[in-house]
């Protein structure tokens, strides 16, 4: 009888030795262009309060109507984090943020989840980075934020990308939007997808978003928002604009692009790359005046964007790039004997304590497997420990990229090591 084994749930993957090097690298980026840029890390549970999600990204969505894993527990209501800016948002009115003064510069790195068909570059546990500026009105945080996500980018070397730009308008502007597409669409029902006639009375902004190739000529001839924005989103738009054309940040503007989330008002904006093929969103954001309000707590200005770091992945790959190769230790011990190993364990903390990075034979092989590991690992050097060495205090410390050997005494190794 065979033994069942068992595998990741569909949609879900390993993130293995040789590629994790790739995403902490990414990480590492994150990090730095954050400290340079004054944002402070947040993290949120993996799960929130199913009523959070519903209300802060929608109910008409279909990341809460279709994508969500919930589940109960008692009368507590689950769900598994699909994005991020909602948990932050939840984060914001729980400890009292905004007493901190000042706007709120925060952002994010990690998994999130979602119920949908699995394709290259979209899985049910995906992981994104973030940031949300809290707290500031003006375009100057907008671009400011653009400006972030734009450096990622740059930094690991992704530089074909095109910033798509948009304004979805204040809320009566993006009512009037939706009236004007409602009556736009309504006699062309008929020709419309199924998933774009649904959408037609609940939310016709989303018809925009549609990939059906059937709804492209339809939308090409639609209303576009532009013509539809108060005074005051027209002077935003246009001072998001010039503010990016000042920090020479190339865009193009999209008419058509919306947010598919509730809670955005005025700039919306996309990242994109033709490396990735026709789902070519690296990521995205924009301002989102009212969702703070909406999950509980005061007005609040704010403006954000979050990216997947699975495409971003993808088109490092598509573009050659490495972040990261995989790294071998400093000094592999091969030993010879049980006292051999009990001297190199006892010995590995000090060298460890220099910054080397150490490792060595945990199972007693032959001194020609031991050799051949060290290779594999892609040690920079080995050190040949025996009975005969241990008497000597004399080390065969061997410089395995230049093929050369040296006789060096204990105190040496380090010193060695570090020099070369």
């Amino acid at each position: 009888m065979s033994k069942k084994t068992y595998i990741t749930h569909h949609g879900m993957t390993d993130l293995l030795p040789g590629e994790i090097e790739q995403w902490q690298a990414l990480e590492a980026a994150i990090h730095e262009t954050a400290r340079l840029y004054h944002f402070q890390e947040i993290r949120t549970p993996v799960l929130e309060q199913t009523e959070l999600i519903a209300r802060g990204v929608g109910q008409l969505t279909d990341i809460v109507s279709k994508e969500m894993f919930t589940f109960n527990r008692g009368e507590d209501h689950y769900v598994l984090r699909p994005e991020g800016t909602a948990p932050v948002a939840r984060a914001f009115i729980q400890h009292h943020l905004a007493q901190r003064g000042g706007t709120q510069r925060l952002y994010y790195i990690g998994p999130f989840f979602r119920a949908e068909r699995p394709q290259k570059g979209r899985q049910r546990q995906f992981h994104q980075f973030g940031a949300e500026l809290i707290g500031a009105t003006g375009a100057i945080a907008d671009v400011e934020i653009i400006s972030f996500m734009a450096e990622i980018y740059r930094q690991i070397g992704i530089v074909n990308t095109t910033l798509k730009l948009n304004s979805v308008g204040d809320p009566e502007s993006r009512e009037a939007y939706r009236k004007a597409l409602h009556g736009y669409f309504k006699p062309l029902t008929d020709q419309l997808s199924e998933i774009s006639r649904n959408r037609l009375e609940t939310n016709p902004m989303r018809i925009l978003d549609s990939k059906e190739e059937q709804d492209q000529p339809l939308i090409s001839g639609a209303p576009v928002i532009t013509d539809f924005l108060s005074e005051s989103s027209r002077t935003h738009f246009e001072s998001v604009r010039q503010l990016l054309d000042i920090m020479g940040i190339p865009y193009e503007v999209d008419p058509f692009l919306v947010r598919g989330l509730d809670y955005y008002t005025e700039t919306a904006f996309e990242l994109t790359s033709p490396d990735l093929g026709s789902q070519d969103a690296l990521g995205g954001g924009g301002r989102y005046d009212l969702l703070i309000e909406e999950v509980g707590g005061p007005p609040t200005p704010a403006v954000g964007f979050a990216c997947g770091i699975e495409r971003l992945m993808i088109a490092c790959e598509a573009l050659g790039i490495r972040l990261a190769d995989p790294s071998g230790p400093d000094i592999y011990f091969v030993t010879r004997g049980e006292e051999a190993a009990r001297w190199a364990l006892e010995k590995m903390p000090e060298l460890r304590n220099n910054g080397l990075v150490c490792t060595m034979d945990y199972s007693g092989r032959s001194l020609k497997a031991q050799m051949k590991d060290a290779n594999r690992q892609q040690a920079r050097f080995a050190v040949i420990i025996g009975e005969q060495e241990l008497q000597t205090n004399l080390f065969t410390f061997r410089d395995m990229v230049n093929s050369k050997e040296f006789q060096i005494s204990s105190s040496e190794i380090a010193k060695r090591a570090l020099s070369l």
